[in-house]
Formats: C-alpha cells, structure tokens, sequence
C-alpha cells in the first residue's frame, strides 16, 4: 500500500462517514416534516434511524401521538436532560405521562419545565389535564386559561375553550 493509496483510503473513508451523517441528517429532517404532516408512524421509522436530542423529542411525539405512551416516555426523557425546555419533548412527555396515569409524576415534570420556560403551551395543556385527573379543578382552569393565551388557534383550543365555558 503506497501513501497515496492510504490516503485514497482515508479519504474514502471520512466521505463515507460523511455521507453517513447527512443520510442521518436526511432522516431527522423527513422525520419531522412526517410529524408535523401527522404522518406519526412514519416519522416513528424515520426518527428510530436518526440521531440526537432532537430526534429524540420528536420520536417520543410520533409514539405518544399513537398512544405509545410507555415507549414514548424514555426518549422525552433524554431529549430533555439534554435540553429541558425542548417543545416538542416536554408535549410528549406530558401527553405520555398522562396517558400512563402518572399524574402526580406529569405534574412535577411539567411543573419544573414551566419553571425553566413559562412559554411552553402544551406543558400547560397536559398539566391541566393530569390536575383534572387529580380532582384540583382550580389549577386545572388556571392551566387551560395559561395554554389558551399561549396557543388560541391550537388544535385543542375549541374543547378547552368548551370545557372552561361549561365550567362558568
């Protein structure tokens, strides 16, 4: 083997691992636009493929979006140990706890995100929901209200807005 050919060589190799991170990068980027179109199960597939804090977050969406709340729940979790006040993360965290019935849990864990970040809406949201579970009606109104300043036109909106008017 020449120098040259090693070269060759290491060259080949650093594109090929080059090339291997942007399929990945490739894979984040389709994951999240199938998410956002509401594609869940396909971004799922797209999503187990990439890498990352942010693939994390939106993997935990796409599952807790199918009602995968016990897969979902540990890739929120390092989504957000590395950035706790990730959007997407902490909605997935939320909906997943809720869905598992660990209300007291979802509300500590959305508690600590709103401390970090009072902006995050569906934190709010899946508050409220766990401290209706729990029968704290005033928090919960308290909540619904806080989400509906931050998120008017979100899709929950019209049956929050429903609820708080029968609530009147």
């Amino acid at each position: 083997m020449t120098e040259r050919t090693g070269r060759v060589g290491t060259l080949t190799m650093a594109a090929a691992l080059a090339a291997g991170s942007w399929l990945f990068a490739g894979d984040l980027e389709d994951g999240i636009d199938l998410f956002r179109q509401g594609k869940y199960a396909q971004a799922e597939t797209k999503l187990r493929q990439a890498a990352g804090p942010q693939a994390q977050a939106y993997l935990a969406g796409a599952l807790a979006k199918q009602k995968k709340y016990g897969e979902a729940e540990g890739p929120a979790k390092a989504a957000l140990a590395a950035n706790p006040t990730d959007d997407v993360a902490v909605a997935a965290l939320g909906e997943s706890l809720f869905g598992l019935k660990k209300y007291d849990e979802a509300i500590s864990r959305l508690s600590d995100a709103l401390g970090r970040n009072a902006g995050l809406a569906y934190a709010y949201f899946w508050r409220a929901q766990s401290y209706d579970k729990k029968g704290q009606a005033a928090r919960m109104v308290a909540d619904y209200e806080q989400f509906l300043k931050l998120a008017p036109k979100a899709p929950e909106a019209g049956t929050v807005k429903g609820l708080l008017a029968a609530l009147r």
